[in-house]
């Protein structure tokens, strides 16, 4: 990953945040165009001088003045009084504090969930705004086309310049908009445990629902699952993909390479949302996870419960996706056939068509049933649809063993 792509995605949420609460909601294009224009002077800067020992504290002065510029040439145009420009240096700076930042973050999570939207057009602004994704990879997270991406980004975009300040915290309507914030979360995690070389866009997940769990009204039950979640996925990046960049599946990984530290940290998450009665998605997907985690082996794994949790998970999210990975889990418990016939019986498999890893278990199905040239016509599907490097290597080496 380039330097200026990794900076974008740690900074540009941060900064679009901080310059939203300077300029307000409706200036939001003027918000995105000074956070860019940061990341092209640092580029033009950081090529010459080399890069600063504090990246994102150069981006948030070099953001700063940058503001401070405009509001004084408005202070100009406006013919406000001199006297009012140490006031401007005061808003500005305030706006950058980390505490203020971090508040500023939140808010406008739930600005951009306000309910006028379609909830693909929330998710489409959090993914796009907050998480730096541009039109394609919000597309690819979202599994729609880019061209409708764009209109649903165009359109939320325009709504939000109508928003008369962004959302209080305080508002009546937050336990409302919690559950899209959630949402986009869980989405943006996968983009990046689905694309290794974006990795750190799990992290950035997990930063963002920590702010959620920093804040009391949003640390709900489905907040702390959602966070175990992540924590307990995220502990297996070490070995799920290697210091080549080479994804390696679940049996071939050393779980010795685990994050202890994650695991915890996400079973500890587990543990804290059993509060209340209501039972999410997210907690059954801890569940799962936290039953992987426990596990030494692939053989040790408890794949009865696995298969009870994902028909539970079903009855609360059903998905192509998700029936995909009950099928996989069939698998493992009663055999390859039986785990060929789960796959079979998937309902709108055609959402599957450009998901690389459904004709990955068809082939993996078929090898263990010795049904070589099957699994082999269906890996070389797979690869044809492979979204990055490490899924392209990765299949490859499949159909090498196969040969």
């Amino acid at each position: 990953m380039t330097l200026d792509e990794h900076m974008f995605r740690r900074e540009a949420g941060r900064l679009v945040a901080a310059l939203v609460r300077v300029f307000g909601v409706h200036q939001l294009a003027l918000a995105e165009d000074v956070a860019q224009d940061a990341f092209c002077r640092a580029l033009e800067v950081w090529r010459v001088r080399g890069v600063p020992d504090t990246p994102a504290a150069w981006l948030v002065t070099t953001a700063k003045r940058r503001a401070i510029d405009i509001l004084r040439r408005e202070r100009t145009a406006r013919m406000i009084a001199p006297e009012l420009e140490r006031t401007i240096d005061t808003i500005v700076d305030e706006a950058f504090t980390a505490g203020t930042i971090r508040d500023e973050q939140l808010r406008m999570m739930f600005t951009v969930c306000q309910p006028q939207l379609p909830e693909e057009a929330q998710l489409a602004l959090v993914l796009n705004i907050l998480c730096g994704f541009g039109a394609a990879e919000v597309a690819q997270a979202l599994l729609a086309g880019r061209a409708a991406v764009e209109k649903r980004i165009a359109r939320g975009k325009a709504a939000l310049a109508e928003a008369p300040r962004l959302f209080d915290l305080d508002d009546a309507a937050f336990a409302e908009r919690l559950g899209t914030v959630q949402r986009a979360l869980y989405l943006l995690f996968n983009e990046g445990y689905q694309t290794p070389e974006r990795g750190e866009l799990c992290h950035e997940a997990i930063h963002l629902t920590r702010l959620l769990l920093e804040h009391p009204p949003a640390a709900t039950p489905a907040t702390c699952a959602l966070a175990a979640v992540m924590c307990l996925h995220a502990a297996r990046l070490p070995a799920r993909v290697d210091d080549a960049g080479d994804l390696h599946a679940l049996v071939e990984q050393d779980r010795t390479r685990w994050d202890a530290g994650l695991l915890a940290e996400g079973l500890t998450l587990f543990e804290r949302s059993h509060t209340g009665d209501i039972v999410s998605a997210y907690h059954v997907e801890a569940a799962i996870a936290a039953t992987h985690a426990a596990a030494h082996s692939l053989a040790d794994t408890d794949w009865p419960a696995i298969v009870t949790l994902y028909d539970q998970l079903m009855a609360l999210a059903r998905s192509p996706v998700v029936a995909l990975s009950r099928a996989i889990a069939i698998g493992q418990r009663d055999g390859a056939a039986a785990g060929l016939a789960a796959l079979a019986a998937i309902a709108d498999k055609e959402r599957l068509d450009r998901y690389p890893f459904y004709r990955a278990a068809l082939g993996d199905c078929e090898e263990h049933l010795g049904h070589r040239a099957a699994a082999r016509a269906h890996f070389a599907a797979a690869l044809a649809l492979a979204r990055n490097a490490a899924e392209r290597r990765f299949l490859e080496r499949r159909l090498q063993l196969l040969d």
